[in-house]
């Protein structure tokens, strides 16, 4: 590839070296391929040997499922989403690895295949990306299956095991997959608010989710920390984070606050749904997730625009964003005097 072609090549897939542009590239078609085939067969045999499907329309849907699930989309040939299946762990199974392999995001893939199981040498992406996720999903499952535990419009009426693999699928499927196994409009107000945070945060850089990210999310978290503590700097996993990265990450958060809080209003205007589903539907657009209480359908055409431009913003916008702020950098030959303001 020309320069220009790898340059645009390397913001468009976070690559962090302009010489793994081309593998990460390769990666993405080749991981692409085999997870879509191997999730898709899977669930082929499965729906037709145990859902009685012929074997066309098996194959349809297990190939969709499984494109759908890698690419973040949520999209289901079903009308219930995957509620058909909510205890059978052999679709509901697959179809989390897929979610979890396209989100993680390719340049960690990257890395997890050319550094195997070597965590010193892993880049302070990688790592808090693979830590993040891991907290976020094991979180975000026992708050679900906690509130949901016993709640018989949702998890009440399935066995333990079904439960935790409904508590578990739903962490995973809510940072942006959109996926559903249980009737999203009969969770309790207070999984509505864990789910709130799991789709704002979304999943991995350079992936197929949404939100405004994984490592962004945690760097904040760093920065917090840090300034507890009183350091000078910023670190994580004994690399320094700059100061650049560190106002990327607030000013990608703080836009994302913003849009969703003015789109809540506007569809707030626009309705007379409470504020704990309106905000729902705000965060599940701008974080591409697709999830829905179910009043979607009855919005008006302009709150139907309003979320047609939350998605294209919290697809686009955060990421343009984030990669103008990395790419406008300059330097100026002066600077003014420091004074500082009261904070608090």
């Amino acid at each position: 590839m020309r320069l220009g072609t790898q340059l645009a090549a390397q913001a468009e897939t976070r690559s962090l070296d302009l010489g793994d542009v081309g593998a990460i590239l390769r990666l993405i078609l080749t991981v692409t391929v085999a997870v879509e085939l191997v999730v898709g067969v899977g669930l082929m045999l499965r729906l037709h040997y145990s859902y009685g499907e012929a074997w066309p329309r098996a194959a349809w849907d297990g190939l969709f499922h499984a494109v759908s699930a890698f690419n973040n989309a949520g999209f289901s040939t079903y009308s219930s989403s995957l509620i058909g299946f909510q205890t059978d762990v052999l679709v509901l199974g697959p179809v989390m690895l897929a979610i979890a392999l396209g989100g993680i995001g390719f340049p960690v893939l990257h890395e997890l295949r050319r550094e195997p199981g070597n965590w010193p040498r892993w880049s302070v992406h990688t790592k808090i990306t693979l830590l993040g996720t891991a907290l976020l999903l094991v979180g975000g499952a026992l708050a679900i299956g906690a509130y949901e535990w016993n709640n018989p419009a949702t998890f009440g009426a399935m066995s333990s095991d079904g439960r935790v693999l409904n508590a578990v699928f739903h962490s995973v499927g809510a940072r942006t997959a959109g996926f559903n196994a249980v009737d999203m409009a009969a969770l309790r107000p207070e999984t509505l608010a864990v789910h709130y945070v799991l789709m704002f945060i979304g999943g991995g850089s350079a992936g197929t989710a949404g939100g405004i990210k994984v490592t962004t999310f945690f760097l904040l978290g760093f920065v917090v920390w840090a300034e507890v503590r009183g350091a000078r700097e910023t670190s994580a996993f004994r690399r320094t984070i700059p100061h650049a990265a560190q106002r990327q990450a607030l000013t990608v958060v703080l836009l994302g606050v913003g849009v969703i809080a003015i789109a809540t209003l506007a569809l707030m205007t626009l309705t007379d749904h409470p504020l704990v589903v309106v905000l729902f539907e705000a965060i599940s657009a701008f974080a591409t997730v697709g999830l829905s209480t179910g009043i979607t359908a009855g919005l008006p055409p302009a709150g139907h625009g309003i979320l047609i431009v939350l998605m294209f913003i919290g697809r686009v916008g955060t990421v343009t964003v984030a990669t103008a702020l990395a790419l406008r950098a300059r330097n100026v030959p002066y600077r003014y005097p420091e004074e500082r303001p009261i904070v608090g």
